[in-house]
């Protein structure tokens, strides 16, 4: 059985004036990370002028879901190389000691946005920047760059 079959949506239209909505699989998380206890669900919209680098090096306290909307975008995570996200498709990130390099605009002629929820340790902050002498201290981990 496919993951799309294991996770089939059928619902019913009881008003039957039109048809029913269609449901489709964006992506999917195998073992997906647990937020932390007593997590803060938040949802944002960012968007990206053309070029923009995105937010600098950072991590998130839990984990994070996103979708991008429009354009493409650059996303780099500690251990992966970079990968170009395209409007339609999804990413995700584990949160906690993480460093999440890239979230940039892959585009220099257009605006690119993608809506993310991140699941945040109580009272913490959606995004903490990574120093750059942590930066130094870790680039073993970071994946070559081409």
């Amino acid at each position: 059985m496919s993951i799309d079959q294991a996770h089939a949506h059928q619902l019913e239209n009881p008003d039957q004036s039109g048809p029913p909505p269609k449901i489709e699989i964006v992506a999917i998380v195998p073992e997906a990370p647990r937020a932390p206890e007593g997590a803060e669900a938040m949802t944002i919209l960012v968007t990206l002028p053309p070029d923009s680098p995105g937010a600098p090096p950072h991590r998130h306290s839990g984990p994070a879901y996103g979708y991008v909307v429009k354009g493409a975008i650059n996303f780099e995570l500690e251990g992966e190389p970079v990968r170009v996200v395209r409007a339609g498709e999804a990413f995700w990130e584990p949160g906690g000691d993480v460093i999440h390099y890239q979230d940039g605009n892959h585009l220099a002629d257009e605006e690119s946005a993608f809506v993310v929820t991140m699941f945040c340790a109580p009272g913490q902050p959606m995004l903490v920047p990574v120093s750059p002498q942590e930066l130094e201290a870790r680039k073993d981990r970071r994946a070559p760059r081409s």
